[in-house]
């Protein structure tokens, strides 16, 4: 057995801030200026660009040069029909259960009654068009085609497409169980092309290929990341996705196997994924890397596993208490905090700051990965402290109609003019009396 040395992080004994919590938890660092800087000439190309450059994109990043960007209508509908029936009835219970939860995340319209003749509607639009990324590197994401599909589809987004890195092992489609996972949800737009050259493409759109789009969203590597970022406001986006990240608060009724292969699980993603484990039981903490090596060396991904495990970005976090437990948490403000603990569901009452939280010790970050019903694609980096998950409203804008008569608007006209001239800003007052004057 080989020992996983994941780092000790000791809070016991010290009365930390919040910030000081965060310092002392590290995360992996992301070179974004770096990347952005390499991705600068690959958006330029896309911006005006044809199908040929598209193709030649993927041609030196993924090595394999589709035959067209846009995927044909009857490979999406053949990927279908060869996808193992196990797999497509897993997809189709996933499906089921997310399409559920969300739903009942859609929201009233709203009028409110200002005052007798004036009112303000407040109304949820759904976006026009929207470009969905999905993975496709170490890994593919079928799950990732659904978190991101449904809640668009519930917020009634009238277009939607699809992008994918084109695999070599698929004669330059994307992976089989992606396009066959579109084709389960009727999305029939959907192209071969992944990275920052993706995001592009969405953003600008390219002549007779690929409309542009209003919102990208879904996570991706660290040049996704970075595209994102670069062309905010070309295009909305929900996210700069990064590294995974799970956090699991556990006292000593927790099971140290389980809680080592929920470790694990996320440590599965990337070299850089942290995975956390804040604890008052020493004795936990002990049990817990035991597990860890002698699981680890059992797993298909062990070297990219044991990477993640020894990275300055996970830790064994020993706290004096659940209560500080749940402070030094709440401060991580992890992508996914599980929560095993004897009073498992009164301690979630505490968290603030997570982008999902997995109560007791049948709820693990792999339920929701998949089939629990909430979405996967979650704030990273500590951003779960000023930012949601994916959700259908996500897709949806809030936006206000305002309409007032003659009566209501002269009963607040000189209350208006005057806030405008306290602003120095006549001629909004003058728009206000050019109404009053007699016609």
């Amino acid at each position: 057995m080989n020992p996983v040395a994941i780092r000790t992080v000791d809070f016991r004994g010290r009365a930390l801030s919040k910030s000081d919590y965060r310092r002392e938890l590290l995360r992996a660092e992301l070179d974004i200026d770096t990347a952005l800087i390499s991705i600068k000439p690959i958006l330029e190309k896309v911006a005006g660009g044809s199908e040929s450059d598209l193709l030649d994109l993927c041609e030196k990043f993924d090595g394999v040069r589709p035959n067209s960007i846009r995927v044909p209508v009857a490979d999406i509908t053949a990927a279908l029909a060869d996808l193992d029936v196990n797999v497509k009835s897993a997809l189709e219970e996933a499906i089921k259960r997310i399409t559920k939860v969300h739903t009942d995340q859609l929201r009233s319209e709203i009028l409110t009654q200002v005052v007798d003749g004036g009112e303000v509607t407040h109304k949820q639009i759904p976006v026009d068009r929207v470009g969905l990324y999905v993975p496709g590197g170490r890994a593919v994401y079928p799950s990732s085609v659904i978190m991101n599909v449904v809640p668009a589809q519930i917020a009634k987004v009238s277009s939607i497409a699809i992008a994918s890195p084109p695999q070599i092992d698929n004669n330059g489609l994307p992976n089989k169980t992606i396009l066959a996972t579109c084709a389960l949800l009727g999305i029939t737009e959907v192209y071969a092309i992944g990275g920052a050259q993706a995001i592009a493409m969405f953003a600008y759109g390219v002549s007779g290929v690929c409309e542009r789009s209003d919102l990208v969203t879904g996570p991706g590597n660290i040049y996704v990341a970075a595209a994102k970022r670069a062309l905010r406001g070309v295009i909305g986006i929900d996210s700069e996705a990064g590294p995974t990240e799970v956090a699991v608060l556990a006292d000593k009724t927790a099971i140290a196997g389980e809680v080592a292969a929920d470790l694990i699980s996320q440590a599965e993603h990337d070299v850089i994924a942290a995975a956390i484990l804040v604890t008052d039981s020493v004795e936990l903490a002990d049990a817990v890397i035991v597990e860890l090596s002698a699981r680890v060396s059992k797993t298909k991904h062990q070297d990219r596993i044991r990477t993640a495990l020894t990275g300055k970005q996970s830790a064994i976090v020993l706290v004096d208490s659940i209560v500080q437990g749940l402070d030094v948490v709440n401060a991580y403000a992890a992508e996914h905090l599980e929560i095993q603990t004897v009073n498992a569901k009164k301690d979630s009452l505490s968290i603030r700051n997570a982008g999902a939280v997995f109560i007791g010790r049948f709820t693990p970050v792999s339920l929701g990965d998949y089939s629990a019903g909430s979405n996967h694609v979650l704030p990273t980096g500590g951003c779960a402290c000023h930012s949601g998950g994916l959700s259908v409203q996500t897709f949806l804008k809030g936006v206000s109609f305002i309409e007032y008569n003659e009566s209501a608007f002269t009963a607040i006209a000189e209350n208006v003019i005057t806030l405008a001239n306290s602003e120095d800003l006549p001629a909004h007052g003058e728009a206000m009396s050019a109404r009053l004057e007699k016609r």
